[in-house]
């Protein structure tokens, strides 16, 4: 299953967020069985973001093969300190972490995380070498009473508050509608697309032209069975996969719905 082909030349982007989920034995068994499927599948980036417990497992399963990039799902700014409980960017990158979270609902929501601590952290991560994931999205109260593009215009550009401009390479967002996480329901792809070209309006306006080649996923309830259609449209460059990511064929097929057309796929 292949999408569409969009003529733009964004390299679509791929990532499954593992929560609160899998242990470190449990880890290696699905990461080589993700590997294993999709250890043929070119011109995507592929990332798995186990919990902290389990990047070290990870990291070992993934030595063997390139296919896979390692992400985490958070981290503190401050290089080390009395910070009970958090980990730091070099501590992440010291067992082969490449990219990080910042900013999931989940954090925002049940551990009052700011758009200043999100800006702060994503500031830090590039500074450790590790490229940040900043996820934003509204709530059901908040798309019902029409507020959809304010909410998120502020978090974008709350949580990109001094992100330095040489770096917006390095930056990937997620859009991740909170009243779509975990529920069974989804943005239709209109619905989607339309936060995704006005979040590529603001970062335009926040980096300039570049700004607008920054990679913007979706997630919320991403689906084998409604990842194609959303991949087709123009501004999604991909997804950040949270319970389906926990099953190989599942994340496969996902994965699969975002390759770029080859001009084999055509007769």
């Amino acid at each position: 299953m292949v999408r569409p082909k969009k003529n733009i030349p964004r390299r679509p982007f791929v990532a499954g967020n593992w929560k609160m989920h899998r242990a470190a034995s449990d880890t290696k068994i699905l990461i080589e069985e993700i590997v294993q499927r999709v250890q043929k599948v070119a011109n995507v980036d592929m990332v798995v973001c186990p919990p902290f417990t389990s990047l070290p497992a990870a990291s070992e399963t993934l030595g063997r093969h390139s296919v896979l990039a390692l992400g985490a799902q958070n981290m503190h700014q401050a290089k080390e300190g009395a910070f009970t409980g958090e980990i730091s960017g070099p501590m992440l990158r010291e067992i082969g972490v490449r990219y990080v979270i910042l900013g999931h609902s989940e954090r925002r929501q049940f551990f009052n995380e700011t758009d200043a601590a999100v800006a702060a952290k994503a500031v830090a991560a590039v500074g450790y070498h590790l490229r940040p994931i900043v996820c934003v999205g509204e709530t059901l109260a908040q798309r019902e009473a029409k507020e959809t593009m304010v909410v998120v215009e502020t978090q974008i550009r709350g949580s990109l508050l001094g992100y330095p401009k040489d770096q917006i390479s390095e930056l990937v967002i997620a859009y991740e509608p909170v009243w779509a996480i975990g529920t069974g329901k989804v943005a239709t792809p209109k619905q989607a697309n339309e936060v995704h070209h006005r979040i590529r309006a603001i970062l335009t306006d926040l980096f300039g032209a570049e700004g607008g080649d920054i990679r913007i996923l979706y997630g919320g309830s991403v689906k084998p069975e409604n990842s194609a259609e959303l991949m087709a449209e123009r501004d999604i460059d991909g997804f950040l996969v949270g319970g389906a990511s926990l099953d190989a064929r599942s994340f496969f097929h996902i994965i699969e719905s975002a390759r770029p057309v080859r001009a084999s796929d055509h007769d």
